[in-house]
């Protein structure tokens, strides 16, 4: 797939940036980095749920996150001062602020990045790179059952890397049968717990025709 904006065009088949029809050099994380913000946007992601899904077992300060943004800006010929694809809400975070289209010479476009499969064998399908899984009607992954809490946990998909974290739930989020204080990778085929509700997460690559995707 393609994804053009500005005069920069990112492949993420071969993984290359571009900007005037030349490749720009980017580090493995500011590629995920530059890939996490331009499919969630226009959506500001706070700098703590970046860190957590760029590094989700290290604990790091936002200066290895801003230093991340410095080196997409450099490449993008963007600039703090007056962006035209990055936008810094001081305090807060960053959102990835230009209009974008993306292509692809198949036609096709990724559609589910991941599900849970319930007990009862019902698939709860994962499309949004950041996805709150609870009982609340505003939840990407709804889980209207007993013991889950509105906003029960949060799952990040990067790149293909998936993490989860607890967001203050009531009944805790569990990982292979243990409780998670802090973000935790996810392979496909875990078991999570949100309270009481078990269920297994699978990576998937499903695919729907299209031509574009704004």
């Amino acid at each position: 797939m393609q994804i053009r904006f500005g005069d920069c065009v990112i492949d993420t088949e071969t993984r290359q940036v571009l900007r005037k029809g030349s490749e720009v050099v980017l580090s493995p994380k500011a590629y995920r980095l530059l890939i996490l913000l331009v499919e969630t946007r226009p959506k500001a992601l706070a700098k703590d749920a970046l860190c957590r899904a760029l590094w989700p077992d290290t604990f790091v300060v936002e200066a290895n996150l801003s230093n991340l943004i410095g080196e997409i800006r450099a490449a993008l010929g963007d600039s703090a001062q007056q962006p035209r694809f990055i936008r810094t809400l001081h305090g807060y975070g960053y959102a990835f602020s230009a209009e974008a289209e993306a292509t692809t010479g198949m036609g096709m476009e990724p559609e589910v990045r991941a599900y849970l499969i319930k007990p009862d064998g019902q698939a709860l399908l994962i499309r949004e790179p950041q996805s709150v899984v609870g009982r609340g009607s505003d939840a990407q992954v709804r889980l209207d059952l007993p013991g889950i809490s509105r906003h029960h946990a949060r799952i990040t998909i990067v790149d293909g890397h998936a993490t989860v974290e607890d967001l203050q739930s009531k009944n805790g989020t569990l990982v292979r049968g243990e409780r998670i204080a802090e973000a935790r990778t996810l392979m496909s085929g875990d078991e999570l717990g949100f309270g009481s509700v078990r269920v297994s997460f699978h990576i998937v690559s499903a695919t729907k025709s299209t031509e574009t995707t704004g």
